[in-house]
């Protein structure tokens, strides 16, 4: 694999900053990666070839000339299909809108372009984000690039298996329920779910208009390499004056981060899903791996989580669907993938029991924040189990992730081990809201001590 490819987003933008390498070397790099592995994954659903080096000619123009640079100048990115790209066709995987091309990027791709970023294409999602593993009508089913007969799961499993695949340093993501945690887990990169109210979701397939649903639905990078996320959600985070619940908070820094003075809890099963055994053995590790480095290293669970589970399900399906088949009329789609069932063919709950949930719910978000009064970070697995073959993503895939969509408190994923097959084996660090740079500080020690990202044989 050319070396490029195995750099992060962060180490390109300095290459191409001093002149070390061209945009347009770096760009045509990438395409040829994305061309010789994306007929084994069908990860990238759209490629803009020329678009693309265009716009590295132009970004490599502005150097010699000794230009303005953004953060992120000429560098190549990939993006999840459900955002809105302008000029690019953008399906949300459904079939209304299977030849849409926006006029305008949504906010969060807006802000990467601005920064420099270069799109080469999209990258595949299943129906509205709405299944667990990445497959629709349009453009099909993704493989895991560790093992193609193995699922990336969803709804972000385009943009995690070609990160994975050396085919795109940095990709964004969405997490209703996982989509970002999971996928990040089972193909063995790095992914955070920011705190609820840090991204806007304007210009996402499913955005800011869903309720009592709309604090789960959070906008976040994923990336081989920790600092990248960092330095993306630099770039995205911060109101957009559109979507109504993204606040103007300070984002701190990783650096700045005394990894002595964090107070950690950690936990190996929920309750609800026993993972496999070198999952558990996998978190161990890496809890006992932080003794001496932070303050403290307890063995110790967050309450109701066996709950939390079934009520996560209970309330995206409490309207019976009715949401959704908006989303779907507003759409033009007539023609649905089997795998959006689940919501379609789901009975509206009475009021009465609606708002025991919701109350449940407000209970549940308050009780966490007594938990984590003693804690500053929670460790955790991502899921039960680490990839495995398509058809067979479960329900119980997801329990160790819905609880964080709940609370809206910043969660990412990054590797920590491996399986005896070889299959990537991540890691879940939670951190209390706001505080995504503790929780991606622990990611970086991770990475750092137990290998992080490690490119598939593919």
């Amino acid at each position: 694999m050319n070396s490029i490819l195995e750099v992060s987003a962060t180490k390109i933008a300095q290459l191409i900053r001093s002149k070390q390498a061209s945009s347009l070397e770096v760009v045509d790099a990438y395409l040829e990666r994305i061309n010789a592995i994306n007929p084994k994954l069908n990860a990238v659903v759209q490629l803009v070839p020329s678009d693309a080096r265009q716009q590295a000619k132009a970004a490599d123009a502005v150097i010699a000339e000794g230009g303005r640079l953004g953060p992120l100048h000429g560098v190549p990115i990939t993006v999840k299909d459900s955002f809105d790209t302008e000029g690019i066709i953008s399906t949300g995987g459904t079939m209304g809108r299977k030849d849409l091309v926006p006029r305008q990027d949504a906010t969060a791709i807006a802000r990467l372009r601005a920064a420099g970023a270069i799109i080469l294409g999209k990258t595949n999602t299943p129906e509205l984000t709405l299944a667990g593993e990445t497959n629709n009508l349009i453009y099909g089913r993704t493989n895991n690039p560790y093992d193609i007969s193995l699922s990336p799961t969803g709804s972000s499993g385009g943009s995690a298996a070609i990160v994975a695949a050396g085919g795109s340093p940095l990709d964004v993501g969405s997490d209703v329920g996982g989509s970002i945690r999971v996928p990040a887990h089972v193909c063995g990169i790095t992914g955070i779910k920011p705190t609820s109210g840090r991204v806007p979701r304007t210009g996402h397939i499913v955005d800011y208009r869903m309720g009592a649903l709309d604090a789960l639905q959070q906008i976040g990078p994923m990336a081989r390499y920790v600092e990248d996320l960092e330095l993306a959600l630099s770039i995205m985070a911060g109101p957009d004056g559109i979507d109504p619940a993204i606040v103007s908070m300070p984002l701190g820094n990783v650096a700045d981060v005394d990894l002595g003075t964090l107070r950690v809890a950690y936990y190996l099963e929920d309750g609800v899903a026993m993972p496999t055994q070198e999952i558990r053995d996998t978190v161990e590790r890496v809890a006992k791996g932080l003794e001496g480095v932070v303050l403290s290293v307890e063995a110790k669970r967050p309450p109701e989580l066996e709950e939390s589970d079934d009520k996560w399900w209970r309330l995206f399906t409490a309207d019976g669907g009715a949401t959704i088949r908006r989303i779907l009329d507003e759409s033009g789609t007539t023609e649905t993938h089997p795998s959006i069932d689940w919501v379609l063919d789901s009975e509206p709950i009475s009021a009465v029991e609606y708002n025991a949930l919701l109350l449940w719910l407000d209970n549940f978000r308050s009780r966490m924040l007594g938990f984590m009064q003693d804690y500053d970070v929670l460790l955790c697995p991502v899921s039960a189990y680490p990839a495995v073959p398509h058809g067979e993503v479960g329900r119980d895939t997801w329990s160790y992730i819905n609880p964080y969509n709940f609370t809206g408190w910043p969660a990412a994923t990054v590797r920590a081990g491996s399986t005896m097959e070889g299959l990537p084996i991540g890691v879940q660090v939670v951190a209390r809201p706001w505080r995504e740079d503790m929780a991606l500080a622990v990611c970086q020690f991770i990475e750092d001590e137990f290998g992080g990202w490690q490119p598939p044989e593919i």
